[in-house]
């Protein structure tokens, strides 16, 4: 008789993402400010965009890299508080210490990895466990998402925040992520949305089953890895001991070619803030910025500035980036792309927080 051949059972990876860290942190040595919508970081009489908020400051409609001026319109008792980025480094530290006893660890930030859980079979007690053991031995909530790849972990475990426990089952992916927005997954931020809303195509699933030819007509030789992600097919591997990004990039690719220069500035001001909000998140400093240019004939180049001292500051990035534009760029040329960088990056070791707020 054959022997019978043996079961593989599928990939399990888990995501894991602190909630609100910054805030929760802060609310371990000063809990009786629980309840009150705060940010960390930053001061109320200076200009800038609202760092890490409170789950309160959220429902007053308080986001971050929002201006702190709206903010504080929206939510005139915000509470605004400086960071402790010693006590967070140490409770990063005690978070990975634990994920890192159940598999390969892929640390994203200080409040986000990834760990290889290895085969499915017994992997939902795994993901149980650390959602019930992480907030029992730091004092600090996470929410969880289980599934059989990456793309589809992060998205459970942002399904149900704040302390939310997702599991995908094999199988589930498409049908899990068909009702989602398009942006919920990985690779397509604010412009790709508005390009897709543009060929009416608003969620995943209308993703998923998009015509291939019509896609490829937008989005070229990216067409096809956008449905195969929207269909929850992801096959990158956790990778541990996943260093510290080169660079922080945002790009705005224009529907139609734009000579506005208020516009322009606009566009340049609003990635500046993306690109400092995620330097902050990651806790690293940019010692130099770069500004990608495109013509309308595709003609593309980059022109970049280094700075003495390291910064993570939205509006100090914008200045430059400006200053880069202007000098570079013939008032009144139209563009087709414009993008900001932050290159030479390192860690942001014992320097003052630069929101601006």
């Amino acid at each position: 008789p054959r022997s019978p051949i043996p079961r593989i059972s599928p990939p399990a990876v888990l995501h894991v993402e602190m909630d609100a860290f910054y805030v929760t942190v802060h609310l371990l040595d000063q809990g009786e400010e629980a309840g009150v919508p705060l940010v960390v970081g930053g001061h109320r009489d200076a200009r800038g965009v609202v760092p890490p908020a409170s789950y309160e400051a959220r429902r007053h409609g308080v986001r971050s890299a929002m201006p702190t001026a709206q903010a504080l319109r929206l939510c005139p008792s915000l509470k605004i508080v400086p960071p402790d980025w010693p006590r967070i480094r140490h409770c990063s530290q005690q978070v990975m210490a634990v994920l890192g006893e159940y598999g390969p660890l892929e640390k994203m930030s200080v409040d986000e990895a990834y760990v290889d859980v290895g085969q499915w079979d017994g992997a939902e007690g795994v993901a149980r466990a650390v959602f019930e053991r992480v907030p029992a031995e730091t004092g600090l909530p996470c929410s969880v998402g289980l599934a059989t790849s990456k793309l589809v972990a992060k998205v459970a475990s942002d399904f149900n925040k704040p302390r939310g426990f997702t599991v995908v089952s094999p199988g589930a992916e498409a049908a899990f992520l068909a009702p989602l927005p398009a942006r919920a997954i990985w690779g397509i931020g604010p412009r790709t949305a508005e390009r897709l809303a543009a060929l009416d195509i608003h969620t995943c699933g209308e993703l998923a089953a998009a015509d291939l030819d019509r896609l490829r007509g937008a989005f070229g030789r990216e067409a096809e890895k956008m449905i195969r992600r929207a269909q929850g097919i992801d096959e990158r591997p956790v990778e541990p001991d996943h260093g510290p990004p080169k660079s922080i990039s945002q790009e705005w690719t224009f529907s139609r070619d734009v000579a506005d220069a208020h516009v322009l500035r606009e566009r340049l001001r609003e990635m500046a803030a993306e690109v400092a909000a995620d330097l902050q998140k990651r806790n690293l400093l940019a010692h130099t910025v770069r500004v990608k240019f495109r013509a309308p004939d595709f003609t593309t180049f980059t022109r970049q500035r280094s700075l003495e001292i390291g910064t993570d500051d939205a509006a100090i990035l914008y200045r430059i980036a400006a200053a880069i534009w202007a000098e570079h760029w013939p008032a009144g040329k139209p563009m087709r792309l414009l993008g900001v960088a932050a290159v030479g990056l390192v860690a942001g070791e014992g320097r003052q927080l630069g929101l601006g707020l």
